[in-house]
């Protein structure tokens, strides 16, 4: 995951909030003291961050070859979880019609939420063996978090799928009288059917030239039945009127009611076209509201696995970047911190305080939004201990 930089850490009130910063520093004599360290540093001198000890079991080790090269992969399969985690809330959000409240109190991780989670982490010795290797480790979450992916992709799919579709009824059952459908709105008894010789049409005239029509509709073609309109339907702008003409008289009634500002509606009364579109709406309408309780389950769950997944590789990745700067036997304090809002910067200075004679070089660059010839910091931050930012707030209203 690619940590910001300082200048950007509090952004957002609600992001610093929901906002850890997962950190290691070697044991002294005992990993307590290391732990108290930070303790009269972070809180009990100042009120900078709240602290928890983040539990991480004795992993296996393995080669340093291996280390090496398994900091890289980490590193993308952290970005690649975190992009899943996010796709599945925002999608969560999506489903539930972003109704704010109702997302966050389904976003849990093993059932509790993401900051309890977060903050009391035990590694899942079921899911996730710590006698297998560092690597196949990674890679069991690696192929559970890619079926997640992929099953979101075709759920996702085949639901906004319906959803659109009925969407797109909707709206034809909606909007203003020259371009809705008028199925809804229509009755068999107003129209002249079956007949060799005569048509009903359809017409749309705006309010205010309802005079106008009711003077001149008789004469705009040669065969128009007197007193033969109806106004049918009204919205805001206009009204819909019918009237009935002979049937060769259609093409000459349409270009005259064009010239007058009247238009007409291309529709056949087909009894059996409209019933149709009616049991399509009704079928989507059910098919919708029959898989939006099993997708709302399948995405809790979902997120659920994912986050933990999430959580599991922070983890890993703090063992094996902790070995590789402190070296062997294992001998490192994991720490959580959620930094007060208020002190982002000045609790950067005292962490660099308490740690920088963990790697002299680091001094150069405390300061990660200075630019450094040679060194691209804006993308990789640099602390003399080991730092992984966590944001719970995983979600982007628009």
């Amino acid at each position: 995951m690619r940590p910001l930089s300082t200048a950007s850490l509090a952004t957002s009130s609600s992001a610093a909030m929901t906002e850890f910063w997962l950190i290691s520093a070697p044991g002294e004599k005992t990993c307590q003291q290391t732990w108290d360290k930070l303790m009269v540093a972070t809180t009990r001198n100042n009120n900078l961050s709240t602290n928890n000890k983040f539990n991480i079991p004795d992993l296996k080790v393995g080669t340093l070859d291996v280390l090496v090269g398994l900091s890289d992969e980490l590193a993308k399969l952290d970005a690649f979880v975190e992009s899943v985690v996010k796709k599945v809330a925002q999608y969560m959000a999506d489903v539930l019609e972003d109704s704010r409240d109702k997302v966050q109190e389904n976003l849990l991780a093993n059932g509790v939420d993401l900051i309890t989670y977060i903050t009391r982490f035990q590694w899942d010795m079921a899911k996730y063996p710590i006698k297998q290797s560092l690597k196949n480790i990674s890679e069991i979450i690696s192929k559970q978090v890619t079926q997640i992916d992929n099953d979101l992709k075709a759920r996702a799919s085949a639901y906004n799928n319906l959803k659109g579709n009925l969407q797109n009824l909707e709206r034809k059952n909606a909007g203003s009288l020259l371009t809705r459908s008028l199925a809804d709105i229509v009755k068999k008894e107003d129209f002249v059917l079956d007949s060799e010789y005569l048509i009903t049409m359809l017409v749309v005239v705006p309010k205010v030239s309802y005079a106008d029509w009711q003077k001149t509709y008789e004469t705009l073609a040669e065969m128009v039945v007197p007193r033969s309109t109806n106004l049918l339907f009204e919205d805001q702008e206009s009204g819909l009127f019918s009237v009935t003409l002979f049937r060769k008289a259609i093409d000459d009634f349409r270009h005259k009611a064009r010239e007058n500002k009247f238009t007409v509606r291309d529709f056949q009364y087909n009894e059996e076209e409209m019933k149709a579109d009616k049991e399509e709406m009704t079928r989507l309408s059910t098919d919708k509201k029959k898989q939006f309780g099993p997708l709302v389950r399948w995405l809790k769950v979902n997120f659920s696995e994912a986050f933990i997944a999430w959580i599991h590789i922070k983890a890993l990745r703090v063992f094996v970047e902790s070995v590789l700067r402190y070296g062997l036997p294992v001998n490192f304090q994991a720490m959580l911190l959620q930094p007060n809002k208020k002190n982002v910067k000045k609790l950067r200075e005292v962490l660099y305080d308490l740690y920088k004679h963990l790697d002299s070089s680091a001094a150069a660059i405390i300061d990660a939004s200075m630019d450094i010839p040679g060194l691209n910091l804006s993308q990789q931050e640099y602390y003399p201990y080991v730092y992984y930012k966590i944001d719970c707030n995983l979600l982007d209203f628009k």
